[in-house]
C-alpha cells in the first residue's frame, strides 16, 4: 500500500521553565521510517542564540548545522522516542531538550531550560501523517526493549481510575494515582511489574537529589520508611499495575516539579520470587497479586535467582518509563504562618480594653457629679428655707 507523507510544524511546546520557545523555531519532516527537525538557533525568539552542545533530541546531538539552524535526523525508534499505539494510529513522540550551561567562565545563564514535544502520527494502515501536537505536560517516556513491538507506559489517573487525569497539579496531602501498563502488538498476554521507581527534580533520572520510592524488584519502600498511605492496588488485569503514591516534596527545596522514572518489566511467565508488587501495611508486607510470601525479602534485600533460564516460551521484556513534570504545591493554609494573625488579635484586645476603661471612668465621673449636685441642692434649700411663724 502506498505511503502518504506530509510535513508540518509543531503547533505547541511543553516547557520546563518560564521562557517559551518561539513556535516558528522548530520545523518537522516526518518520513516513512525517520524524522528530521530543523531548529532555529534563536530557539526562544529573544535574540540569545543557543549553543549546539546545549540542545539534544532525546539523547542525540545535532547531526549538522549552518549559521542559523541545527539539523536533527533519526530513525523513528531512535533518540529515546516514545511509541503510543491506538486502534487506528501509531504516534512517535520525541523530546527536544534545551538545557543551557554557564556562559564561558562565568557562573550565569540568561535563558531557561525548555522541552519541546514533537509527534509524528502514522495510520495503522500504512498511511503516514505529521501532526506535532502539544501535550499539556510530558505524559510519559518509554523504551522499546525487544524485537517484538512492546510499549511500556506510565499515566496519571483520576480518582476512580477510569480515565487519565487531566491535571498534573497536586497538593501535599493528596494521593497521586499512577498506572503502569504494557502493550504488545501480537496481543500475547503479559504481566507488568514496576521493579524500581525514582523521583527527581530534573528530567534526568541520574540527577541529585533523588528519592527511590520503589526498589528491590517491586518493594514500595515509601509505604514503610515514611509511614505513608502509599500502596499498590490489587491487580485487576495482568497488563496494568496501579500504585497510590502519597504526594511529597523534596526537603529544603523551593522547586515544586518532580519527575518519576520507573524500570518496568513484563513477562508471560515470571517466577514469583522474581516479580512482585509489595507495599507495607501496619505490621507486614502485602502483595498486589495476593501472594504475600513473595514480599518477605523486602526487609532483608531481594536478589534475582541466577542459573535459571525461562526459555523462549517465557520471554521477558524491560523498559524505562518517564512521567512528569508533576507539580506538588504546599496547601494554601501553610503559606501564611499561624502567628501572622496574632498582632491583629492583640490589637483587637487592646482596643476592647481601652473602651471598657473609658466607660468605667465616665460612669465614676457621672456618679460623683450626681452626688455633688444633690449636696449642693440640699445646702441651698436649707439656707433659703422660709421660717415657720
Amino acid at each position: 500500500m502506498k505511503h502518504l507523507v506530509q510535513s508540518g510544524e509543531p503547533k505547541g511546546t511543553t516547557v520546563v521553565g518560564t521562557t517559551r520557545p518561539n513556535p516558528d523555531s522548530v520545523t518537522v519532516q516526518c518520513g516513512e521510517d525517520s524524522i528530521q527537525l530543523n531548529v532555529d538557533v534563536d530557539l526562544l525568539g529573544i535574540g540569545n542564540l543557543i549553543q549546539p552542545s546545549d540542545i539534544t533530541l532525546g539523547s542525540c546531538g545535532p547531526a549538522g548545522q549552518d549559521h542559523s539552524h541545527l539539523l536533527f535526523e533519526t530513525e523513528l525508534h531512535g533518540c529515546d522516542s516514545t511509541l503510543l499505539m491506538t486502534e487506528d494510529t501509531l504516534v512517535y513522540t520525541f523530546a527536544l531538550l534545551y538545557q543551557p550551561k554557564a556562559l564561558g567562565a562565568t557562573p550565569i545563564i540568561r535563558t531557561n531550560a525548555a522541552v519541546v514535544g514533537v509527534q509524528c502520527h502514522y495510520m495503522r494502515l500504512h498511511n503516514v501523517s505529521s501532526n506535532a501536537l502539544k501535550p499539556t505536560w510530558i505524559p510519559y517516556h518509554s523504551t522499546l526493549s525487544a524485537e517484538d513491538l512492546i510499549m511500556f507506559s506510565l499515566r496519571l489517573m483520576a480518582d476512580d481510575w477510569q480515565l487519565e487525569r487531566t491535571s498534573n497539579v497536586f497538593f501535599l496531602g493528596d494521593i497521586i494515582n499512577i498506572e503502569a501498563s504494557v502493550i504488545q502488538a501480537n496481543h500475547v498476554s503479559l504481566r507488568v511489574f514496576m521493579d524500581t521507581c525514582v523521583a527527581t527534580l530534573e528530567p534526568n533520572m541520574d540527577s541529585i537529589p533523588s528519592y527511590d520510592f520503589i526498589y528491590d524488584q517491586g518493594c514500595l519502600m515509601d509505604s514503610k520508611l515514611t509511614s505513608s498511605r502509599s500502596e499498590f492496588l490489587s491487580r485487576i488485569t495482568d497488563d496494568k499495575l496501579q500504585v497510590k503514591l502519597d504526594a511529597f516534596r523534596f526537603a529544603q527545596e523551593t522547586r515544586s516539579q518532580i519527575y518519576i522514572f520507573c524500570h518496568l518489566r513484563a513477562t508471560a511467565a515470571l517466577p514469583d520470587s522474581e516479580g512482585k508488587a509489595c507495599h507495607f501495611h501496619q505490621k507486614g508486607w502485602i502483595s498486589a497479586s495476593g501472594n504475600d510470601p513473595v514480599c518477605s525479602c523486602c526487609d532483608t534485600g531481594c536478589t534475582v535467582r541466577k542459573g535459571r533460564s525461562l526459555g523462549p516460551a517465557a520471554p521477558q521484556y524491560r523498559g524505562t518509563a518517564f512521567l512528569g513534570p508533576i507539580v506538588v504545591q504546599q496547601p494554601a493554609t501553610d503559606i501564611m504562618p499561624e502567628s501572622a494573625s496574632t498582632p491583629f488579635k492583640a490589637e483587637d484586645n487592646r482596643a476592647a480594653g481601652v473602651s471598657s476603661e473609658a466607660l468605667f471612668i465616665a460612669g465614676v465621673v457621672a456618679a460623683v457629679g450626681l452626688v455633688c449636685m444633690i449636696v449642693l441642692v440640699t445646702v441651698l434649700w436649707r439656707r433659703f428655707k422660709p421660717a415657720v411663724l
